[in-house]
């Protein structure tokens, strides 16, 4: 059996064989055109940035935080979005109003993002002339399970874990947490409130992904975004890209 059909069966192991040829038929056309986006990408000169997580832990947050701190730092983050949700353009609309181009997917029943869509996105981005910048994010549905199957031909993949959802989330969520190229924990000034244990995440993640990086972010404090600025603005330059295997 191929390796990607036993991962398909290690992450989802009540899957018929009939299921699972599906399944590697849907992956297999997205993969392709994953690799058609990097192309696209390049040719745009657009550092592109995943951003995966539960719902709710402050992926727009953190964009409406990056779009601040852009305003008043020393390392200017011109960037626009995909934003990726079930119904409503209310996160759109929120990046919008912070004066950030912003393309909203709306998936219905989805519960992840695929290349194809993210390609009619940023199609319509660039129908708007909004590609004018140095990086797209692409905000994904909220979810720590099927976002890590699918690629989207992104440089980075973010993870965010808000210290709200606990600090257990890494071992029970491995597929997310090892398709991560950072971690952010997210409304980390409430770590205390929630008795969440950074060490215990760290140790975890070292379980899975040593070595790799943790910033710690929040909303109601811009200078915490320094370190993680720095980092994306240096995996630009150095033209890093994920060697993660959806």
């Amino acid at each position: 059996m191929p390796n990607h059909s036993k991962r398909i069966l290690m992450d989802n192991p009540t899957l018929s064989p009939k299921s699972l040829q599906i399944v590697e038929k849907i992956l297999s056309k997205n993969d392709k055109k994953a690799n058609e986006l990097r192309e696209i990408y390049a040719h745009g000169n657009l550092y592109v940035i995943n951003l995966m997580s539960s719902p709710g832990s402050g992926k727009t947050t953190l964009l409406e935080s990056l779009a601040k701190y852009s305003e008043q730092a020393d390392i200017m983050m011109r960037f626009c979005v995909i934003e990726g949700d079930l119904q409503t353009n209310r996160d759109a609309d929120r990046l919008e109003h912070c004066g950030i181009a912003a393309h909203q997917i709306l998936t219905g029943a989805a519960c992840h993002l695929e290349a194809a869509m993210v390609e009619d996105a940023y199609n319509a981005l660039k129908a708007r002339n909004a590609l004018d910048v140095e990086y797209l994010f692409i905000e994904n549905v909220g979810n720590l399970v099927c976002p890590a199957s699918y690629d989207l031909g992104a440089h980075l993949n973010l993870v965010l874990l808000s210290s709200a959802e606990g600090d257990d989330k890494v071992l029970k969520y491995p597929s997310m947490f090892l398709c991560a190229d950072a971690v952010i924990i997210s409304k980390a000034d409430l770590c205390e409130v929630f008795d969440f244990s950074i060490d215990k995440v760290r140790a975890d993640l070292a379980q899975l992904k040593p070595n790799i990086p943790i910033f710690l972010t929040s909303s109601k404090d811009i200078t915490s975004l320094h370190e993680l600025v720095r980092f994306l603005a240096e995996s630009k330059k150095m033209g890093y890209h994920s060697t993660h295997c959806f």
